[in-house]
């Protein structure tokens, strides 16, 4: 146990986290187990250390984190490890990587049901479903979702500023008064563009060159968190990733389920199927039309966020798909996301259409129905949101 918590205070005293995540403060810390998902690369270590930096220190026992990656946990359970380290007057066990331990879920029920004074706060893959995949965790954990850099959030790192969030209401309301007390003190249109290229992954803070730090977490993303969690034989690897590269250099477009099916050799169903898997990734968004979900045809795929769009070769870089691509993954954890019949057009929360436009083009006429998310302009009027505004809604 001495071991863990000299590897616990060195992780805690060095943690390095530059921009306070507002999850931290959107979580029921009283609840007593909590799960925290999300995609590879985002954060989720860095934010159980600080969590514990922020509530504990680096040097009070009553928490400690572990990683699941620890080949001692390959010969001992959580529930027992848990049973010691309360023994010990611990009182809050983060664990990160969960699903790397057998029998995670069941493990994590044990400890709910042995010592109710333990907390645990854990990390997953956004793959997992807690719920209806471990019927054993229902009504006993809460789940929440960590995304990547918001484009505020990293506007607030590289600018040094602290601006809010806004809902989406308060940005269509008010979008020009918002705009004009944030131009106050920077212009977002100087960074729109690098986060675009590499700012939603928190990783580019590091020393390394971001493409190929990126590159090696989509293979992990399928590697692991498609292959391992979701229990998929090895010899399907090629063809899921096959299938990925395929849907990336088609665009945001509805797939042609068909002949994705004879590319990869595989059948229509398995091809949806693989699709539901790399969306689950957070590799690709899957939108659809109005009333419409899985197993459904979509009528679009896109990559997940600007960022893997050039990490892909032959980098094909059409500013529309990247602007829509970012649209998209700016609204879909806060709203409903569907397709809206024409191009560049989505129905958001089933009621508001907008079209993501670039302002410039020639002067159009505007539909008095339509919301328009423009980019290549800082401001915008009436209902023309400037479309790098839609990044400020977390």
């Amino acid at each position: 146990m001495d071991a863990f918590f000299h590897t616990h205070t060195n992780l805690v005293e060095h943690v390095n986290a530059p921009v306070r995540r507002r999850l931290m403060d959107e979580i029921n810390w009283n609840d007593r187990l909590i799960g925290i998902k999300g995609t590879r690369g985002v954060g989720k270590t860095t934010f159980l250390l600080q969590y514990a930096k922020e509530r504990y220190g680096s040097a009070d026992r009553q928490c400690l984190y572990v990683n699941m990656n620890n080949f001692y946990f390959q010969g001992r359970g959580i529930a027992d490890f848990a049973g010691e380290f309360c023994r010990k007057g611990g009182k809050v066990l983060l664990i990160d990587q969960v699903f790397k331990q057998p029998d995670w879920s069941r493990e994590l029920r044990r400890c709910y049901d042995c010592y109710p004074q333990l907390q645990i706060v854990f990390t997953g893959s956004s793959v997992m479903r807690l719920k209806e995949e471990n019927p054993e965790l229902n009504g006993i954990v809460r789940s929440y979702n960590l995304r990547g850099f918001s484009f505020r959030e990293y506007l607030n790192l590289q600018a040094g500023q602290h601006f809010e969030p806004y809902t989406l209401d308060e940005i269509l309301g008010g979008h020009e008064e918002i705009t004009r007390g944030i131009l106050a003190k920077v212009s977002p249109m100087k960074h729109f563009q690098e986060y675009i290229h590499h700012g939603f992954y928190p990783f580019f803070l590091e020393h390394r060159n971001y493409s190929e730090n990126l590159l090696k977490t989509m293979n992990m993303m399928t590697e692991v968190d498609i292959l391992l969690i979701k229990q998929i034989d090895l010899k399907y690897l090629t063809k899921i990733k096959k299938l990925f590269y395929l849907l990336a250099l088609e665009g945001p477009k509805a797939p042609n389920i068909s002949n994705l099916a004879k590319d990869i050799n595989t059948s229509r169903a398995t091809v949806m199927n693989y699709i539901k898997n790399l969306a689950d990734a957070r590799l690709i968004n899957i939108v659809y039309p109005a009333g419409q979900e899985f197993p459904k045809k979509p009528a679009k795929v896109m990559l997940q966020n600007s960022n893997l769009i050039y990490a892909i070769y032959p980098i094909q870089l059409d500013q529309q798909q990247l602007m829509e691509t970012f649209f998209v993954n700016a609204l879909q954890e806060e709203c409903s996301v569907n397709d809206g019949g024409k191009q560049g057009t989505y129905i958001i929360n089933e009621k508001e259409k907008f079209k993501v436009y670039d302002a410039a083009k020639p002067k159009m006429r505007f539909n008095s129905d339509t919301t328009y998310a423009i980019y290549n302009a800082e401001v915008g009027k009436g209902r023309q949101v400037p479309l790098w505004l839609m990044g400020f809604l977390y």
